[in-house]
């Protein structure tokens, strides 16, 4: 089955895993509308507006911060624009993730984004939050509008058949 078709309304999480996957040269290519946040020279404004649309996008694509062995989709994120779309709105979700993000288990997978994938983030996006500067979460002392985790969302399923795709790359991907 085809997931994105000539004309789609296409959709993108922030995620390095996707830029490192080569995937955003490849939508390029293709005939729909590319919500491409990652093209030069885009204001944030304009990036606001993307992340809007993509709630009402035909297909959105995204990464994960952790995926369980038992296939639970961990995350956290700043905004919620991301986590939104992945639970409703677009018709098709992709998730692309690597080895890295595999882990045994809900509690082991938040380990990760704490230890791992926020601190990391919050240096990507330039965000002041102590595990920017430590490479620690300290969640006490971390608060608005610079918490870079303000939604946790668990996804162990969708209701709609065939609505979210989980493409598990055998290579570390991402943070």
């Amino acid at each position: 089955c085809n997931i994105i078709n000539d004309g789609d309304i296409v959709g993108l999480g922030g995620s390095e895993t996707i830029l490192e996957s080569g995937l955003i040269d490849e939508l390029r290519k293709l005939d729909i509308k590319l919500l491409d946040r990652y093209k030069e020279g885009i204001a944030k404004a304009e990036v606001d507006r993307m992340r809007t649309e993509g709630l009402l996008s035909d297909v959105f694509i995204t990464s994960t911060n952790a995926i369980t062995l038992d296939g639970k989709l961990v995350n956290q994120d700043g905004i919620g624009n991301r986590v939104a779309s992945m639970i409703y709105g677009p018709k098709k979700v992709i998730v692309i993730t690597g080895m890295n993000k595999v882990v045994p288990t809900v509690e082991d997978a938040i380990r990760r984004i704490r230890s791992i994938a926020a601190p990391l983030d919050s240096i990507r996006v330039a965000v002041e939050t102590p595990c920017h500067h430590t490479g620690i979460c300290n969640e006490s002392h971390c608060y608005p509008p610079n918490k870079i985790c303000s939604q946790q969302v668990v996804i162990e399923s969708s209701m709609i058949k065939d609505r979210i795709h989980v493409f598990l790359i055998n290579e570390n991907l991402g943070y």
